[in-house]
């Protein structure tokens, strides 16, 4: 089946969406950073630097730390994903959903649509199973594999509305700075990924049309349309 033409073109033949021209600014989520959703939690924490000090000494572990880590991860896989750009992908950060879910990264392209997570692996042995994530270091597992599944079901459902097509949204854990992963071989639906192999969803293709990727970041891109996912 071919592809419908799903933009128009301007004089010199290049291909836009007029719909990305009226986008206001305050809905235009393409300038936001990595981990902007992090950021902004962090900027309205009201413990100060005493209170964080205080909590470690005894033992505690102040979520503005693990919000911190959390930053830092996604700031290194998102300056990868930017790195992509200049082969004809688009990148959306800190994807807010109803219920405070948050999609890190979006990744658009000629491979395909890839939702992606990125996880601290804190010098960690990881295990990463068919619905949860073992550390090493801590001591319960984390949903993040469930979690990263259902955001990008939740994803492909919104983008499929807003652009008129069937658009599927893969879903990317990536482990940033573990000692080591292991995946489970059943685990078929969720690609795990070391912060060092980012690079490597660059060299998918062959999944999106130029004008469908180019209309599938118009619509990811505008805030308005995640307020029903």
């Amino acid at each position: 089946m071919r592809d419908r033409p799903d933009g128009k073109r301007s004089a010199n033949g290049k291909s836009y969406d007029p719909e990305r021209l009226f986008l206001p600014p305050d809905d235009d989520l393409a300038p936001n950073r990595p981990g902007e959703t992090l950021r902004a939690r962090l900027d309205a924490s009201g413990t100060g630097r005493l209170g964080l000090v205080c909590a470690r000494l005894l033992g505690r572990r102040p979520v503005e730390d693990v919000w911190r880590r959390a930053l830092e991860a996604e700031q290194r896989v998102g300056a990868d994903l930017e790195e992509l750009t200049g082969g004809g992908w688009e990148v959306v950060h800190s994807i807010v959903l109803p219920g405070d879910a948050v999609i890190p990264h979006l990744l658009i392209g000629p491979g395909g649509v890839f939702g992606i997570a990125a996880l601290p692996g804190r010098r960690a042995r990881v295990h990463v199973g068919e619905t949860l994530v073992r550390l090493s270091r801590e001591r319960q597992p984390w949903p993040y594999v469930r979690q990263v599944r259902h955001d990008t079901t939740r994803a492909s459902m919104v983008l499929s509305r807003g652009c008129g097509f069937l658009v599927r949204v893969r879903p990317v854990l990536v482990l940033v700075g573990a000692e080591s992963v292991e995946v489970a071989p059943a685990l078929e639906d969720v690609r795990v990924l070391r912060d060092t192999e980012v690079a490597e969803l660059g060299a998918a293709a062959g999944e999106l049309h130029p004008q469908r990727a180019d209309r599938v970041h118009t619509v990811a891109r505008n805030r308005r349309v995640w307020l029903w996912a």
